[in-house]
């Protein structure tokens, strides 16, 4: 009962405004497929090369989307300039090995090195084996400072998002190095020598060294107990000479996040930010190329519609009150490393944001979706988080404008995806900033060369990226920020 109240009140509310007011349908209208489509088939094109985070493909997709932030009249978002440049740090691989009193084993045909180790030589003259069959308990009544662990069982024992609490206690257990059996060995193809972005560098401290490792690599540490190791339910100390090495090359590279702003008025001190990722897979060779229309072009074309649109009603003096922050952030792909980057070094206050809206993939349908009109919905993320007031907004300006079907699917706290967690928004959101997410569930393109342009329906983006902008324009003419009245959800991302 209460929940119906107050969309009805949130509804007239809304009446009111657009009667006394501008109408903001006006402005809505000047977003069209077609120049969606126009931008999109650049953005998507073949010269931005899969647009991959710290690469000339996204050098070039920025510079694109700063021209159109200018075109657009945006002034720049950050000390004169629309490019917020932040570090990188890549690892490669350049040497490991492990020997076992004296004999050598083989990387990727024995054991392999995540390329978070620190490079360095560790020489154990005894191992703690902690077998199938010994609890998370027992590891956490195990002094470990120091040890080198092997750790067998865990092969097929983590879900995506899931832990298993034995390896959540050994990797708290200070542990110097886990190695984990698999029964992966031999590979069948060589593992990548080169490990992911981040953003930083230096750490905080140092975790343990982490390999995986064949049985036999096992057995020939543990020597005749290995067989004993199996049943043990407490960790079994084995006298061994184990040396680890691992060498590797550091590179510094360099992203940006793209980032225009229209002024407010009385309100301008206080801000919108509305965001999409630019970045995407890249290409594998000259001939394959990952064009990710949907995943994120959809959302990046879509920020530079919203921008045109807002700025259109600025023009005609109908500008929002609060200043509006577009950006377009890079190394989502690579674990929402622009968006980290913004949130721990904001250009504008967070406690001064009263939302980010996020587009995360408007451009296609989701063939998974069963009920419902699969033409006319967007999957809505979040807005039953940090604000009360969030979904009253959402829902009455789609039920005066736009008249999608808003699916709340994974608001759900057991979605097995963890979408809420999975994009740029979830940055602003650990910060305490309400969001909403737009996003219009997977497809057999996701992340395949095949998502390209020609694939996409461009007359429901058009809905969808309408539905941000009225969205929007409520958030931005609001008396009073967005009330911050529900906690963060505990969980943490899963990714």
């Amino acid at each position: 009962m209460r929940k119906l109240l107050t969309l009805v009140l949130a509804a007239g509310t809304l009446s009111a405004v657009a009667q006394k007011g501008p109408n903001p349908d006006t402005y809505a209208k000047t977003i069209t497929a077609d120049d969606l489509k126009k931008h999109l088939y650049i953005v998507a094109g073949k010269e931005m090369e899969g647009r991959e985070t710290a690469t000339e493909g996204q050098r070039k997709a920025a510079a694109y989307i700063e021209a159109q932030f200018k075109r657009i009249g945006l002034q720049p978002g950050i000390n004169g300039s629309y490019q917020q440049y932040y570090p990188l740090y890549q690892d490669s691989l350049t040497e490991a090995s492990i020997e076992v009193n004296g004999q050598k084993f083989a990387l990727d045909k024995d054991f392999n090195t995540t390329l978070g180790n620190s490079p360095a030589v560790h020489a154990f003259s005894e191992t703690v084996y902690v077998g199938p069959a010994v609890t998370a308990d027992a590891i956490k009544a195990t002094n470990l400072t120091g040890k080198l662990v092997v750790i067998a069982g865990e092969s097929g024992a983590r879900g995506r998002g899931v832990v298993a609490p034995r390896m959540d206690a050994l990797r708290a257990s200070g542990a110097a190095a886990i190695l984990s059996v698999s029964n992966n060995y031999p590979r069948n193809n060589t593992a990548s020598r080169l490990g992911g972005l981040n953003l930083s560098f230096f750490k905080k401290s140092i975790a343990a060294q982490q390999f995986t490792i064949s049985e036999a690599l096992a057995k020939a540490i543990a020597g005749s107990g290995y067989d004993g190791t199996k049943t043990a339910t407490a960790p079994a100390v084995v006298k061994a000479d184990v040396l680890l090495n691992v060498h590797k090359a550091t590179r510094k590279l360099q992203s940006s996040n793209v980032i225009g702003l229209l002024p407010g008025t009385d309100l301008k001190d206080e801000y919108l930010i509305i965001t999409a990722h630019y970045d995407h897979e890249g290409k594998r060779g000259d001939s394959v190329i990952y064009y990710g229309a949907d995943d994120d072009g959809s959302g990046t074309v879509s920020v530079i519609e919203l921008a045109e649109a807002f700025a259109k009603a600025k023009a005609a003096g109908k500008g929002p009150r609060r200043s509006i922050v577009f950006m377009t952030v890079s190394g989502e792909e690579k674990g929402l490393l622009g968006s980290a980057y913004y949130a721990e070094n904001p250009v504008y206050p967070l406690a001064k944001t009263t939302a980010n809206l996020n587009i995360d993939m408007i451009g296609r349908m989701d063939p998974k979706r069963t009920k419902g009109d699969s033409t006319n919905y967007v999957y809505v993320v979040g807005d039953d988080k940090l604000s009360t007031e969030l979904r009253p907004i959402s829902e009455a300006v789609n039920k005066k404008y736009t008249k999608l079907e808003l699916d709340y699917k994974y608001n759900d706290p057991n979605d097995r995806e963890f979408i809420y967690y999975r994009s740029d928004h979830y940055n602003f959101a650990r910060n305490g900033v309400p969001i909403i997410f737009y996003f219009n569930g997977t497809h057999a393109d996701y992340h395949r060369p095949t998502d390209t342009p020609d694939k996409i329906n461009y007359n429901l983006m058009e809905k969808r990226a309408r539905l941000v902008f009225h969205t929007g324009w409520e958030m931005a003419n609001k008396d009073q920020l967005l009330k911050r009245d529900i906690p963060l959800p505990s969980m943490q991302r899963a990714f």
